[in-house]
């Protein structure tokens, strides 16, 4: 087992940015990398696995992960609830294995506070219009939830 610790990569973007493609490629092609599993509160997507995309816990549950301190980082995103567990984080790291997050900025900001060492990227789409083209091409959310998108990643793209 390797004595050195892993180090820790932030990848964040806007919805429909392109970070998940991103860090699917990554993963696919680096093995020496792995990726940290977020908790969520909201629904599962059609083709995603629970404990493989994300844990999909309920509200009561993440909010009781919260008060034990069981996430390096939280927020509330699209009225649902996205947290990093602390110890898969940690038990990684100690390994010596690299470590990839895949968040939306106001995590980066909680990691990077946390590890000073982490390296942080922020994928920026090539435009607005680019970005809206790939929400409505996923054809997962209505025009309404597609607008709050746009409105958020505009602010996002600020941080």
């Amino acid at each position: 087992m390797s004595t050195s610790k892993g180090q820790l990569f932030v990848v964040a973007a806007p919805s429909g940015g392109g970070k998940t493609s991103l860090v699917k490629t990554l993963l696919h092609n680096l093995e020496s990398i792995c990726v940290s599993v977020s908790h969520t509160t909201r629904p599962i997507r059609p083709g995603e696995v629970d404990g493989q995309d994300y844990f999909f816990v309920e509200e009561s549950e993440f909010l009781d992960m919260v008060n034990a301190s069981a996430f390096v980082e939280h927020a509330k995103v699209f009225q649902h609830y996205y947290g990093t567990s602390s110890a898969q984080i940690q038990e990684r790291l100690a390994e010596g294995r690299d470590v990839l997050l895949d968040i939306d900025w106001q995590g980066a900001q909680q990691i990077r506070r946390l590890f000073k060492d982490s390296v942080s990227v922020f994928i920026v789409p090539p435009s607005l219009e680019a970005l809206e083209a790939r929400l409505r091409a996923r054809n997962q959310d209505d025009a309404h939830v597609i607008r709050h998108r746009m409105q958020k990643a505009k602010a996002e793209m600020q941080h």
